[in-house]
């Protein structure tokens, strides 16, 4: 399972966002990161396989998050579930 890489000018923090294909939240999220030029990894579960699917699954409930999206993981130990601006800006520090 290979995450796209989205390249950005801000790559303090090790961004992982976990989307589906038709989401307009997880677009917005990734409008969002983009225009704040974040460095971000990013995959659309719903157009993996089953196996890739239940991989990402267990990455983020091992983490505590729950299966909604988008889901961000930051530093592999922050879960943001949804487009929360409030709290990518805080995490982030844009």
């Amino acid at each position: 399972m290979q995450l796209s890489k989205v390249s950005g000018n801000k790559n303090a923090h090790k961004v992982s966002l976990y989307t589906l294909s038709t989401c307009v939240w997880c677009k917005l999220t990734k409008q969002f990161l983009s225009d704040n030029s974040v460095t971000y990894e990013f995959i659309d579960v719903d157009l993996l396989d089953q196996n890739d699917k239940n991989q990402v699954h267990e990455i983020i409930t091992n983490k505590g998050g729950t299966l909604s999206y988008p889901t961000i993981i930051v530093d592999d130990k922050t879960v943001i579930t949804g487009f929360r601006k409030d709290q990518l800006k805080e995490v982030l520090g844009v």
